[in-house]
């Protein structure tokens, strides 16, 4: 398929895999851009030289293009850049934070620079900062989310009337029939998070794999919107939360209540109780861990069989 997006990052299917913490290391970037979509690491989990490392063996797995989500809040953000640069990696997805900061400085390496956004606004403010495209993520989504609670639904056509660079769609997608609506809405891609840690090759504990394929209907929660909203998987680290929301906690309990390395401890680790499980909405759509492979070719397929049947 020929499109803005396959153009721009130089990909076979407009599919591409989310840079979630703690489950898109090397292993599973390289996996999906040898599928034929767009494998990105996840960096917000990695301190510099960890990052340089899956950098180097995903250069060393797949010759074909690959991409390094990076947080902008991140402390070592200025490290992290000069990595990317001094390793060529060919396309940045950036996130949380002001893309106006960075976005020249990565294009003049050549480097193709798509900016995660919750709101037809802050698109307009990632086109204006000069990227090159935009990723329209609905609150469906898991891990940090937009506080406007907007869904993928009606985040997709609003970005698409503020922008006209090309818009990929993120938030409660992880099968070609919802590819297939994105893309109607305007999106000239999707890009998957809570599929692809259910894969074989996400880094991600086997155990918050294996919870994430079980979760159903109404075992995610939008959080902690008094510091940074977060998608969760509902436990004893859920619970805690909702108790001291509910008592009117403050900012500064809530923060350190959430503490440090809570995520890792879950997602990583395998802590399902203390441990905090970010995940998206469609987690309760997912039966299963497969390879990455297999789940870009089995999104295309259905993508393409949705395209030929007609309505009912």
């Amino acid at each position: 398929m020929n499109n803005r997006i396959t153009e721009l990052f130089q990909i076979e299917y407009p599919i591409i895999q989310g840079g979630m913490i703690w489950a898109s290391g090397w292993e599973l970037a390289s996996a999906v851009s040898e599928a034929g979509g767009l494998g990105l690491i996840g960096s917000g989990s990695m301190h510099p030289d960890v990052l340089r490392t899956h950098i180097r063996k995903c250069k060393a797995a797949t010759q074909k293009p690959f991409g390094v989500n990076l947080p902008l809040i991140y402390p070592d953000i200025d490290k992290h850049v000069q990595i990317i640069i001094e390793e060529k990696v060919p396309v940045v997805f950036s996130s949380a934070g002001n893309p106006s900061v960075w976005t020249s400085t990565l294009q003049q390496q050549g480097i193709k620079v798509a900016h995660v956004v919750s709101s037809s606004r802050f698109a307009a403010k990632a086109a204006a900062a000069g990227c090159d495209a935009v990723v329209a993520e609905g609150f469906e989504a898991g891990g940090h989310n937009g506080k406007e609670e907007t869904t993928t639904m009606v985040l997709i056509p609003a970005v698409c009337q503020a922008v006209t660079i090309p818009v990929i769609a993120a938030g409660g997608i992880a099968t070609g029939r919802q590819m297939l609506a994105a893309m109607v809405l305007g999106a000239s891609a999707v890009q998957m998070g809570s599929r692809f840690v259910a894969s074989t090759e996400a880094s991600s504990h086997q155990k918050f794999k294996e919870l994430v394929i079980a979760a159903k209907e109404g075992d995610t929660q939008l959080m902690l919107k008094q510091i940074t909203p977060v998608r969760l998987l509902k436990n004893n680290f859920f619970q805690l939360v909702e108790q001291a929301q509910q008592q009117g906690a403050s900012v500064e309990s809530l923060t350190q209540l959430l503490g440090k390395g809570r995520a890792k401890k879950g997602m990583f680790e395998g802590d399902l109780e203390a441990g905090e499980l970010e995940i998206g909405q469609v987690s309760a759509l997912l039966n299963n861990i497969i390879p990455a492979a297999e789940i870009v070719q089995t999104i295309w397929k259905e993508f393409k069989m949705a395209l030929e049947q007609p309505l009912k």
